[in-house]
C-alpha cells in the first residue's frame, strides 16, 4: 500500500469527485505513477469482483486537466480527495399563459 488513507465510500464516486489512484487501487498506478483523477462516469463495463471501471481526466499538480483517461482499478483502493459537488436542482419556472405578451 503506498497512503494510509481510508477507501471511497461508493456512494461518493460520483461524477465530479477528485481522487487519488496509487497503487492500492492497481499496481499500475505505484510509486511515481500515482495521479489524480477528476471522474465524469463510471463506464457500465463487464468487471470482476471488487473492480471498477472508471472514465475522467487526469490531473496535473494545478489541478488542471491534462489527459483523457479510462482506468480499470479496485475499487476499495481509491481514495475520494474532494466529493463531487452537491446536484444542483433544476429551476422550476411558471408557465406563461397563452396569448399573454409582456408589453
Amino acid at each position: 500500500m503506498t497512503h494510509h488513507l481510508p477507501p471511497a465510500d461508493p456512494a461518493a464516486l460520483r461524477p465530479g469527485a477528485i481522487l487519488l489512484v496509487d497503487g492500492c487501487a492497481s499496481v499500475q498506478f505505484g510509486g511515481d505513477r500515482t495521479m489524480m483523477l477528476r471522474l465524469t462516469s463510471l463506464p457500465d463495463l463487464p468487471t470482476y469482483h471488487g473492480w471498477i471501471w472508471l472514465a475522467g481526466y487526469q490531473l496535473d499538480g494545478r489541478g488542471d486537466a491534462v489527459a483523457k483517461r479510462e482506468l480499470y482499478v479496485q475499487r476499495g483502493g481509491l481514495h475520494v480527495q474532494r466529493p463531487a459537488p452537491p446536484a444542483v436542482a433544476p429551476v422550476q419556472r411558471r408557465p406563461v399563459a397563452a396569448g399573454r405578451t409582456r408589453g
